[in-house]
């Protein structure tokens, strides 16, 4: 079996495996599977990727909806206003 460049672990594709996985242990296998990224890898296009792979087939699993909300979590962050964003002296 090729290993997958996005899940070299292959941690997402067995969430999609196991019978009966809940939210929890979904969210514990994404964690798991985000800290073991590549540096310099783009986890949003990761999550994208493994989505596509992914959630056509499975539309109701709970791996799909955390990997959506981590696809939501991933976004820029926006700037913050005001006083926080001043640098200090």
């Amino acid at each position: 079996m090729n290993k997958d460049p996005l899940d070299h672990k292959g941690l997402i594709r067995e969430a999609y495996n196991i019978e009966g996985i809940a939210k929890p242990e979904c969210r514990s296998i994404f964690l798991d599977w985000a800290l073991s990224l590549p540096e310099g890898q783009d986890s949003r296009e990761a999550i994208k990727a493994l989505l596509g792979q992914y959630s056509g087939s499975n539309p109701d699993h709970p791996m799909t909806e955390v990997l959506t909300e981590g696809l939501e979590a991933a976004k820029a962050p926006r700037r913050r206003g005001g006083w926080r964003s001043r640098e200090r002296s």
